[in-house]
């Protein structure tokens, strides 16, 4: 089968390239706005990428269009369709599905999918839980929204029954507004989390928490829900009625806890102590996370001691704190962090593990749709209240970045552009600095030009 995937470079759409391609399907593509590292691996497996949406790509004659979620029927300020080739597609009569559909369809179905859901900590879960299940033997199959250090793939078809996915509550398609985990059918699911987010298409918490609740309608009655105790939003989501087992984790009279230092600590079940962690992963986040992954691993036969094995020699994903650099005595972290409650964290994570004493320079922009639509701006000095000067990239944003900074006084900055970020962070950066770049898009590559920066300066 020929597939043609419209918005292939996003981490999803990327994700399922990379599955098709592996199971023999021939695979094309078209985005814009292309970025590393998706766009990278989707070259080193040899797929064509075609930049924009223009009609002429329907000569491809692909046997099935796959639609990614940036496609819509949106139009231009001129009357011209913003995705030409979405009209071209519909005018034809074409075939054509969504990736979730196809997902579901093509590489799921007979699996036993453990998804991951939640507002942060996805594709960490992901890769974790992944890392886990392989060192068991397990050989699972997995899709993350991210590079997992230890697989160095987003994606991969496995030799096993099991297959571990990133469930993303976001919208499937312009056709199919329902959140893409409903098409995975899990048997283990974990919800890590549960707050507000994606204010293009949520109106509200309330919305969300009904889409969990639709995910949690999928659930066998054999099947395993790993919950946060901590999170009132998803017990109101259990609320609405459940079906399967429940292990819980976070809380002090969880199922899974933890007792020690998110370096290093002692993982409880039942009150009997059945594993330690030791670990180069920082943050009670992560910790969290742990937990979360162990609980799901032992839904399908994994100890939760060889988990904490695994965990040992878990080396994270892409982006996600991680180290581009040093050049006299500065460190350049990259992390895709972008809602407030992930920086905030982000931001805890590192002043952890660099102490009270050492600076920590953010430098982010408000990029998500969320944020882009201003519905989380008062939070931002919340979120950065651990470090010592943040500087915001206002560039494209409707709404006063400087004035929702305002509370954090001379420590906060705004640039219009990134040559006036950097030009900032270098009139205040000074030895021993960690600075910590938080985006969920490429930034405009500041961290490499920090780096340049610092080290002719």
């Amino acid at each position: 089968m020929h597939i043609h995937i419209l918005g292939i470079c996003g981490t999803f759409m990327g994700g399922l390239a990379a599955l098709a391609r592996e199971a023999g399907h021939q695979v094309t593509g078209c985005d814009t706005g292309v970025y590393p590292p998706m766009s990278d691996q989707l070259r080193a497996l040899g797929i064509d990428l075609i930049e924009g949406f223009n009609a002429d790509q329907m000569s491809l004659k692909p046997d099935m269009y796959v639609i990614g979620n940036v496609v819509s029927r949106a139009h231009l300020k001129d009357g011209s369709p913003k995705f030409p080739l979405m009209e071209a597609i519909l005018d034809a009569g074409a075939r054509y599905t969504s990736g979730p559909q196809w997902l579901a369809e093509h590489v799921l179905q007979s699996r036993h999918v453990l998804a991951v859901a939640g507002t942060h900590g996805k594709t960490t879960t992901t890769s974790m839980l992944s890392w886990i299940l392989e060192q068991a033997g397990l050989e699972p199959g997995f899709l993350v929204g991210g590079v997992p250090l230890n697989f160095g793939v987003s994606a991969r078809l496995g030799g096993g029954q099991y297959f571990v996915i990133e469930a993303d509550e976001y919208d499937t398609a312009f056709f199919d507004k329902r959140s893409k985990f409903v098409h995975y059918r899990p048997r283990t699911v974990i919800l890590n989390n549960l707050e507000f987010d994606h204010a293009d298409i949520f109106d509200d918490l309330a919305a969300i928490e009904r889409q969990f609740h639709h995910l949690v309608r999928t659930v066998p009655s054999k099947g395993r829900l790993v919950l946060n105790g901590l999170e009132e939003s998803l017990t109101r989501v259990l609320a609405l009625g459940c079906w399967s087992e429940i292990r819980t984790f976070g809380s002090a009279v969880s199922d899974f806890v933890a007792q020690g230092e998110p370096a290093e600590f002692n993982v409880f079940s039942g009150g009997q102590s059945v594993a330690k962690v030791q670990w180069r992963i920082g943050g009670v986040h992560n910790q969290l996370n742990a937990l979360a992954a162990m609980a799901a691993a032992e839904h399908v036969g994994v100890n939760p001691s060889l988990s904490a094995q695994a965990l040992s020699s878990f080396e994270n994903v892409k982006r996600r704190m991680e180290v581009r650099g040093s050049v006299k005595g500065v460190t350049v972290y990259d992390d895709f962090a972008h809602h407030p409650t992930a920086i905030r964290t982000t931001v805890n994570g590192l002043r952890r593990q660099v102490g009270s004493h050492a600076r920590i320079l953010a430098i982010f922009e408000p990029r998500s749709n969320t944020m882009k639509l201003g519905a989380m701006k008062s939070q931002l000095p919340w979120s950065l209240a651990e470090t010592d000067l943040a500087f915001c990239h206002s560039g494209g944003l409707d709404w006063d970045a400087a004035a929702a900074l305002m509370s954090m006084g001379e420590r906060a900055k705004v640039s219009a552009n990134i040559d006036e970020a950097i030009a900032q962070v270098l009139a205040q950066v000074r030895p021993g600095d960690h600075l910590l770049c938080m985006s969920n898009g490429g930034f405009g590559g500041i961290h490499d030009r920090l780096l340049a920066a610092i080290g002719s300066s």
